[in-house]
């Protein structure tokens, strides 16, 4: 018995090691920020900052798990895809997906469980919730 253990456990850290070779999720290009939001107070840009900023903007802080597979591929994919959505760094390119963030942030789904799992900073209550949402549609305003 113990010696299938001890296969096992040589073949799961042979995968574990072998992942690594795997190329995706090693680069973490930060591009220079375009036009930043224009956020109505510090305290809303604050709260962006800290629930939004690392997949929505060219200013993610890449932490050390974003270098291991397999949380490296997901953390690419993730900033990927939420800069593809809102980029908070362009705010050109922002014109009209607002009303999604909006929606995303107040229903909840914005910023991710498994993003406030590894990042408590980022748990917003109801009263930062509303902040948020306020701050966004003033933006939208200011997009019209």
């Amino acid at each position: 018995m113990w010696r299938w253990g001890r296969r096992l456990l040589l073949v799961a850290v042979a995968v574990a090691l072998a992942i690594q070779l795997v190329p995706y999720g090693w680069t973490h290009a930060n591009p220079p920020v375009v036009d930043d939001a224009p956020w109505p107070d510090t305290e809303s840009a604050g709260l962006a900052r800290s629930a939004c900023y690392d997949c929505h903007s060219n200013e993610t802080e890449w932490p050390v798990h974003s270098y291991v597979a397999p949380m490296s591929w997901l953390v690419r994919r993730d900033v990927e895809e939420g800069r593809d959505e809102l980029n908070f760094s362009d705010w050109d390119d922002a014109e009209g997906e607002l009303d999604d963030a909006v929606e995303v942030v107040r229903g909840g789904s914005m910023p991710p469980d498994r993003y406030q799992l590894m990042h408590p900073g980022a748990r917003l209550d109801d009263e930062e919730v509303e902040r948020l949402v306020a701050a966004l549609e003033v933006m939208d305003d200011l997009d019209d």
